[in-house]
């Protein structure tokens, strides 16, 4: 639909390109926005044009950061021995809700999907493997989505950490086949670690 005001044209338009937001609902964000105080809408928009200027890459595992380590590499009371492999920072997000896993995380930044020009070299797979080289690593669970991707990412980082002294797992399939895990619930969550397949021989 088109409307009469620019402005607001260009909201609903660029609203419509979230994931989730089809023309309706972009509308009415539109119009709920129009209708807020001018100081607190200004404070979305400042929110968002900081985002990337301000939101980082930890150095270490590759998860959401301000800047330097993240929260969760910083924190001394979590268990650093025990690295949970996920896809996104959506997933790390996800887990931490759930709030039964007291390890650390490598957020990899995807999948293999070599159909589409994305092979292991453009994941952070090369700075686990050095992690994992460095010691004090005990164990990696493999938690990548229970899709295609998922386990052929998971097959290839078991393959590069063979020969290495550290116990590989893969999370359970308590968690139907084909879902992501952002969409997983804590109690589903929280099972599938518990409940983990290990790869390796104890």
């Amino acid at each position: 639909m088109n409307y009469p005001v620019k402005a607001f044209q260009e909201l609903v338009d660029n609203l419509h390109k979230l994931p989730g937001i089809g023309p309706k609902t972009a509308e009415r964000l539109s119009l709920f926005i129009l209708g807020m105080d001018p100081e607190e809408a200004r404070k979305i928009s400042d929110a968002i044009g900081k985002l990337h200027e301000r939101v980082k890459r930890c150095p270490v595992c590759f998860n959401l950061s301000d800047g330097g380590e993240c929260p969760v590499c910083l924190d001394e009371k979590r268990d650093h021995s025990v690295v949970l492999v996920v896809e996104e920072a959506k997933d790390v997000l996800a887990i931490e809700r759930a709030g039964s896993f007291s390890g650390v995380y490598h957020v990899i930044g995807g999948t293999i999907r070599l159909a589409s020009g994305i092979g292991p070299e453009k994941l952070n797979i090369d700075g686990l493997i050095a992690r994992v080289r460095n010691g004090g690593i005990k164990e990696i669970i493999l938690a990548t989505n229970l899709t295609h991707e998922g386990n052929l990412t998971a097959m290839y980082i078991k393959k590069e950490l063979d020969g290495i002294d550290v116990e590989i797992s893969r999370i359970a399939s308590g968690i139907p086949i084909g879902t992501e895990l952002e969409f997983a619930d804590g109690v589903t969550l929280t099972e599938s670690i518990k409940g983990r397949v290990h790869l390796t021989k104890e």
